[in-house]
């Protein structure tokens, strides 16, 4: 690869781009080179100190977003993870019932390991209504935990149980955050909404924010190893993919280990004041 072509891929993949350090294991050098300069926070703001994780099925909610949860209980916050399915039929040998047992019994493993809860709704695996019974019940639960920050699906997925999610994901946040819409909590404001980077949602997905998961790498791989389809039951390799992906994000991020989001657009509007 020539140095004007390496150049270009690495302003391609950091530029407008915000790394989030826990105050773990930050390289010493500041900047990739090539790369233009990205904006670096940390743990004050605040925003992962109490994190939810919600996603169509028990594997996606500890494989792709598990560590910003993890990163949170790590350092003193709050997490929790909420499956809108048990993910019964993922598996070609164990009938339903058995298998979505079994996936709650790691989903609450999982969750204990991290220090996290786990949460549960119960639809029906590939059948994830898109309603407001749906919305309205993640609505409720957004409400009763209060996350600051909410990990979820991208849209651009070719799986109908994750675009659900999406949507549920979106209009619940906005029904939270309604003052004048009565149910049993008070109302409720999540501060971010950040999609994580998976798979099966990688359609348009571009990452614009890497968040440093260095201190947590092995409890969160630990954590996901409490699912058999972790290591490749139902065919796919969860435990090399994502092991590696956090090396390949951490590379590009300049942080040992790292996890890869995506914002909204509205939320990647800056206001800049002058003197």
């Amino acid at each position: 690869m020539s140095s004007t072509t390496r150049r270009g891929f690495l302003m391609s993949t950091g530029g407008s781009v915000a790394a989030l350090s826990m105050g773990t294991d930050f390289l010493n050098a500041r900047q990739l080179p090539g790369q233009s300069p990205s904006e670096t926070s940390g743990w004050q703001d605040g925003n992962f100190s109490k994190v939810m994780a919600i996603a169509a099925h028990p594997g996606d909610v500890f494989f792709a977003m598990g560590a910003p949860v993890a990163v949170a209980t790590h350092f003193g916050g709050q997490g929790s993870f909420l499956s809108l399915s048990l993910g019964e039929k993922g598996s070609l040998t164990i009938p339903a019932e058995q298998y979505g047992s079994s996936q709650r019994e790691a989903a609450q493993k999982a969750a204990e390991l991290l220090g996290a809860k786990a949460l549960f709704l119960q639809y029906p695996d590939g059948e994830v209504p898109i309603n407001d019974e749906a919305k309205f019940a993640v609505c409720d639960l957004i409400r009763q935990y209060k996350p600051l920050t909410i990990v979820t699906h991208w849209k651009g997925s070719w799986h109908k149980d994750h675009r659900a999610c999406y949507d549920i994901v979106e209009d619940a946040i906005f029904y939270a955050g309604l003052p004048g819409l009565v149910r049993e909590e008070p109302s409720h404001e999540v501060r971010k909404l950040l999609f994580a980077d998976n798979w099966e949602d990688a359609t348009g997905f571009i990452a614009d924010t890497y968040l440093d998961i260095t201190s947590v790498y092995d409890r969160w791989l630990n954590a996901c190893s409490a699912f058999p389809m972790w290591r490749g039951e139902t065919g796919f390799r969860y435990n090399d993919y994502y092991g590696s992906l956090a090396v390949e994000r951490g590379c590009l991020s300049n942080f040992k280990r790292a996890v890869a989001l995506m914002a909204p657009a509205e939320q990647r509007v800056q206001h800049i004041r002058t003197p």
